[in-house]
This record gives structure tokens, sequence and C-alpha cells, in this order.
């Protein structure tokens, strides 16, 4: 769990399947003292990669400089580079994300669905049914869908 300031925009791409995948910079900050009364502070640096459809909310929502909460495990990956040398990376792959800074301007909102509770229906008979008047209708806007 980090929360933490974004270094840079987050970097949607798709792989060759067509899986999203969203390069997301942050840094945490740590504040201390000294035993002698110094205040001290202490900047880390992380990578952190998000899969799916959380890839694509971190491109939509997150922005430079905007504090997050996330989620996730560490995971570390070596290689060989184009210059024969071993190369190896720890980033964390973030299974759960908060934006805490307010959106930007001219985000859109996200748009999130609501369970709908299953009702049971019976029919009933034009003669069973009440009668539909106009003070009963419900407006259109305190529909919430």
């Amino acid at each position: 769990m980090l929360i933490g300031n974004l270094t840079r925009d987050p970097e949607l791409r798709y792989t060759p399947q067509g899986t999203a995948v969203a390069s997301i910079g942050m840094a945490t900050n740590r504040q201390w003292t000294t035993d002698s009364g110094e205040k001290r502070e202490e900047v880390e640096f992380h990578r952190l990669v998000a899969w799916n459809k959380l890839a694509e909310l971190c491109s939509q929502l997150l922005y430079k400089g905007a504090k997050v909460y996330v989620e996730g495990r560490l995971q570390t990956r070596s290689w060989t580079g184009n210059d024969n040398l071993a190369h190896t990376i720890t980033e964390i792959v973030i299974d759960d994300m908060m934006v805490l800074s307010p959106r930007r301007e001219g985000t859109p909102a996200p748009v999130v669905a609501e369970p709908v509770a299953e009702k049971k229906t019976t029919k009933k008979t034009k003669e069973e049914a009440p009668e539909e008047s106009a003070s009963e209708k419900v407006p259109v806007e305190d529909i919430p869908f």
C-alpha cells in the first residue's frame, strides 16, 4: 500500500493480444526529525504497472502531480539488453487504486454502475392494475440511470 504523487502522466499501451497496460511513475515522501532536532526528508521513486480495465481507468483519471493511493504487489523482472548487460527492475503491479486529488478540469466523471435489486413481479390484469395519473409520473431527472 502506497500513497504518493505521480511524477508523470500514465502511459497507456496495448499488448499484441489487445490487453491494456499502463506505466505510471510515483514518488513517496518520508519526513522525520533526527536526534539532534534536524528535520530530514527522503523521496523514493516507484514504477507502477496496471493491467486491463484498471490500466484504462488510470490513463483516464490520473495525471502528473495527482495524489494517489495504490495497493498491489512487487514484481521483479530481469532481461539482457542490446548492450549484452543484465538489467533488473522491481515494479509495483497495482490491483486497486484511489485518486485522492480533485479531478483535472475537463476530465469527465467516471461512470459507476450501481447494482440493481431484482424485483419479483406478478402479472396483473388490467382490472387489478391501478390507473397511472399524470401526478404519479416520475420526472426524467429523478431516474437514477
